[in-house]
């Protein structure tokens, strides 16, 4: 690995060393918290819109957030999506919101720009 240890890439101290193991981390964009990548949630930007990626899979620039309304809310309060994934101006989370919320569960990725987006890959 070029010489890097995998052991320092997110733990900070020895305590939490062994709480996390080797799995890749990523901070959340709400509460700035370090999580394993499994923990967090995905989110891409597709034509403006927020677009929750729980597999992972989608391409482009992503940003990672705990599944919690409260982290949502402190990353739109801080524009951290706009940020953390470079677009320029405003992003639309509703569909980031219903998915949160359990409404968009079942339909995850499969509306509005992301919909088109898959439908042109086919």
């Amino acid at each position: 690995m070029s010489g890097r240890r995998r052991a320092r890439a997110c733990p900070r101290t020895r305590s939490e060393e062994r709480e996390i193991s080797a799995s890749p981390c990523r901070t959340c964009v709400g509460c700035r918290q370090r999580a394993a990548k499994a923990d967090l949630l995905r989110v891409v930007a597709v034509e403006g819109v927020c677009v929750p990626d729980p597999r992972g899979r989608m391409p482009g620039r992503g940003a990672h957030l705990h599944p919690d309304p409260e982290c949502l809310a402190q990353a739109e309060r801080r524009k951290a999506f706009v940020r953390a994934l470079r677009v320029p101006g405003p992003l639309d989370s509703a569909p980031l919101r219903a998915f949160l919320s359990g409404d968009g569960l079942s339909e995850v990725g499969r509306t509005g720009p992301a919909k088109r987006y898959l439908a042109s890959r086919k």
